[in-house]
């Protein structure tokens, strides 16, 4: 062990979740982030600070569900997730009722034959998707 390790302090809380974020998030095929970023209505670049354990800012418990989801967190992986999660956050209580639920719709559409315009489509039901998403959220 070297002595700027032993020296240096443990890991917080937030930064154990997202630590175990980052791990899933790199065991997952190319795209997974940029799917992420779009079903929770965000730009990639939150998917990079949200799973980055140098930075302090916790997770919204309102994404919670849909990391699960688009990561594909194994049953071993979500209870870690959860567990460092309720850690950090002791004072505050994760209750269901707080994490929206969500289910998958599967839909056809057409290939247009040009990848460029097939991910056009694809970034468009995603951000229609998103916005119904937020739009349940407020209403509830």
């Amino acid at each position: 062990m070297s002595e700027a390790a032993a020296d240096s302090p443990p890991p917080s809380g937030v930064a154990l979740y997202k630590a175990l974020l980052r791990q899933v998030l790199d065991n997952r095929p190319s795209g997974t982030r940029q799917r992420l970023a779009q079903a929770l209505g965000k730009n990639r670049s939150f998917v990079s600070q949200i799973a980055n354990p140098s930075y302090p800012v916790p997770i919204p418990a309102q994404h919670i569900e849909a990391i699960f989801e688009v990561c594909h967190f194994s049953v071993e992986e979500r209870r870690a997730f959860l567990d460092a999660y309720r850690h950090a956050h002791a004072n505050r209580r994760l209750k269901a009722s707080e994490v929206p639920r969500r289910r998958t719709v599967q839909i056809t559409v057409p290939d247009l034959g040009d990848a460029r315009k097939n991910q056009m489509v694809d970034d468009m039901i995603a951000d229609f998707a998103a916005r119904l998403a937020r739009l349940a959220d407020d209403l509830s």
